[in-house]
C-alpha cells in the first residue's frame, strides 16, 4: 500500500475563497433586503396603511422585491443594486422612480436613523 501524499497548503485556498464569498453574499443579501424593505415607509404614505407581505430576491440579478398591501390591493417595490449593496434603482409597480427621487430617498432618508426607526420589520 502506497502512502497518501500530503496535500499542499495551497490546495485548500479555493475552498477558503468559496466559503468567504458565500459569507459575503449572505451579508450583502441581508443589506440589500434591509435597504429595500426600509424604502416602504418613505415611498408609500402612512395614511394608506401599507402592510409588508414578503421580501426576497427579485427576478433580475442584483435585485430585491418587496411585496406589500395597501387596502385590498397588492403592490411591489423592486430595488436594483450594483454588484454590492449600493442601491441604484427602484421600480414601484413596474414604474421607475426618477433619479432625483432616488437620490433624495438615499441621502435624506435611508442614510438617517429614521429609516431604521421606521423599518417595517424591526430587529428583534
Amino acid at each position: 500500500m502506497r502512502p497518501r501524499a500530503a496535500r499542499p497548503a495551497g490546495a485548500l485556498l479555493p475552498i477558503a475563497v468559496v466559503a468567504f464569498l458565500t459569507a459575503c453574499d449572505s451579508s450583502v443579501d441581508r443589506l440589500r433586503i434591509t435597504t429595500c424593505r426600509r424604502t416602504l415607509p418613505a415611498l408609500v404614505a402612512a395614511d394608506l396603511s401599507p402592510r409588508l407581505l414578503h421580501v426576497g430576491r427579485g427576478s433580475a440579478p442584483d435585485s430585491v422585491r418587496v411585496d406589500y398591501a395597501s387596502g385590498q390591493r397588492q403592490h411591489r417595490i423592486d430595488c436594483l443594486f450594483d454588484g454590492g449593496a449600493g442601491l441604484i434603482g427602484i421600480r414601484m409597480d413596474h414604474k421607475a422612480v426618477s433619479g432625483g427621487a432616488l437620490f433624495m430617498l438615499k441621502k435624506y432618508y435611508l442614510e438617517t436613523l429614521d429609516s431604521e426607526a421606521n423599518d417595517p420589520t424591526p430587529a428583534r
